[in-house]
């Protein structure tokens, strides 16, 4: 066990006359850096991973944007009808405490929201303004017909 005496670690000791006293803060571990300086050199796992996985999933979503946009307005539309049937049996799935996978929540709906943006863009391009969007969304949704979503459909027809 190593010792240190406190004259060696204290910033306040004495200087001769003739020296300008510098102050600067000594850590009592001199491996540590003040202030999270710390350096990813270091830990060279943090550096290496986070980089190519952030590349891929951009990627990804990059791909899902281009297959949203290659759609028509209208199966957008069925398409977000079945993500929200889709959530709302997650929802039963979750208050029923049967097995479910909770990371499709958070994919659905971003899912939806994709969506849904790419169907604004859209009207936006046409010069509808977000007061007749709403209007539209509101009729929209009115005249949504209640069905199954797509998973309890294959499962009837079994």
């Amino acid at each position: 066990m190593a010792t240190m005496s406190l004259a060696a670690a204290s910033p306040l000791t004495s200087t001769p006359r003739g020296l300008a006293a510098v102050s600067t803060p000594r850590a009592a571990f001199p491996s540590l850096l003040i202030g999270g300086g710390a350096s990813l050199a270091r830990f060279p796992g943090l550096a290496a991973g986070r980089g190519d996985s952030a590349v891929a999933r951009m990627a990804k979503r990059e791909q899902e944007l281009e297959e949203i946009r290659a759609m028509t307005t209208e199966a957008i539309e069925e398409e977000v009808v079945d993500l929200k049937g889709e959530l709302f049996v997650l929802r039963l799935k979750r208050s029923a405490r049967q097995e479910f996978k909770n990371s499709e929540f958070g994919r659905m709906r971003k899912r939806i929201a994709r969506m849904l943006t790419v169907k604004r863009e859209r009207e936006i391009e046409q010069g509808i303004n977000k007061r007749l969007s709403r209007k539209l969304d509101r009729k929209w949704k009115q005249s949504i017909v209640v069905r199954p979503p797509p998973s309890l459909r294959e499962n009837k027809e079994e």
